[in-house]
């Protein structure tokens, strides 16, 4: 009764709308940036959806394990430091660009568990796909040359290409908590109890860092409340329950493959809505790095289609 599932027509719409949702993301803080600050919003929407999952688990009657705590903090300050990066990105790139480079994350998760445990080492067609991804960031990194506002007194290239190197680090933080969540306690945590710590991360560590740097511009106009909304209510809260439900019924890695349509959305999505430029080389880049992703994430499945192409089984035609 609780095996997973493959994936069936309803979970494949729901991974989809997901991935809109998730690809949304970094658009809608875009969108408001000139109005409120990046951080500002990452914070106040962290605070606010902190206050919603910790009253769906009093209402549910969910326990709080205080073993974890210190695994907690970590992940606390690791995701805290993920959106303190893509806040600044925000700033100097587009959104498209900071999806693509955020979304290298699984590469930096498979080299940290690498190195902590022994059943996670990388193989030869994993260590393939590193190079690969990492090749493709390399090639996206030289078409950088997306027009960045507030760019007087420095080249709007410059600013671009710093943008994409803080999404880039942004990606490797996101990796260090998946690290950090497989190597500790909380790989046996409820998963709201993890969601807590790290929405207690971005707005606890956030807001002092947003006020202290000047980042509190806040212009309280309709698009502003209703981005907030969307990121507060949809994206942080109603989206990781679908999340968590999929993954409580269906089988994790079917899920994990869809996940990657969502930078190619995001840069879909970033060029029809915020008219963000589509240079051929950052989308050649972003192309090998999403297939270095997908052969770090998938090595299992792809090792057993080449063997099957070199040696078909007797009943099984070689293709």
């Amino acid at each position: 009764m609780n095996e997973r599932k493959n994936l069936d027509g309803l979970a494949s719409a729901l991974m989809l709308l997901l991935c809109v949702i998730w690809s949304l993301q970094q658009i809608a803080i875009k969108a408001v940036g000139d109005q409120m600050a990046p951080m500002l919003q990452i914070a106040l929407r962290s605070g606010v959806a902190l206050v919603l999952v910790a009253g769906l688990m009093v209402w549910r009657k969910e326990g709080f394990d205080w073993r974890a705590w210190k695994a907690g903090a970590v992940i606390a300050a690791l995701f805290a430091l993920e959106y303190l990066l893509v806040a600044q990105a925000l700033r100097f790139t587009s959104a498209g660009h900071t999806l693509v480079f955020l979304y290298t994350s699984p590469v930096f998760a498979a080299m940290g568990l690498h190195l902590q445990l022994p059943s996670e080492r990388l193989t030869c067609i994993q260590w393939a796909g590193v190079a690969l991804a990492f090749s493709g960031v390399a090639y996206a990194f030289l078409g950088g040359d997306a027009p960045v506002p507030n760019a007087e007194n420095h080249s709007p290239v410059v600013l671009s290409l710093w943008g994409d190197f803080l999404a880039l680090l942004a990606g490797a933080a996101w990796g260090a908590t998946t690290v950090a969540i497989r190597t500790t306690q909380l790989s046996v945590t409820a998963p709201n109890q993890t969601i807590l710590y790290q929405l207690c991360g971005a707005f606890f560590f956030l807001l002092p860092i947003a006020v202290l740097t000047g980042q509190t511009h806040f212009e309280p106009t309709p698009l502003v409340w209703l981005s907030l909304a969307y990121q507060t209510f949809i994206m942080s809260f109603v989206s990781l329950l679908v999340w968590f439900w999929l993954l409580r019924h269906y089988l994790a890695s079917r899920l994990g493959v869809l996940t990657f349509l969502t930078p190619v959305i995001g840069v879909i999505l970033g060029a029809v809505l915020l008219g963000e430029p589509l240079e051929v080389q950052f989308i050649v880049g972003a192309a090998v790095v999403l297939l270095g992703i997908t052969t770090v994430s998938l090595h299992a499945s792809l090792g057993v289609w080449m063997q099957r192409l070199i040696r078909p089984t007797p009943h099984e035609p070689k293709i």
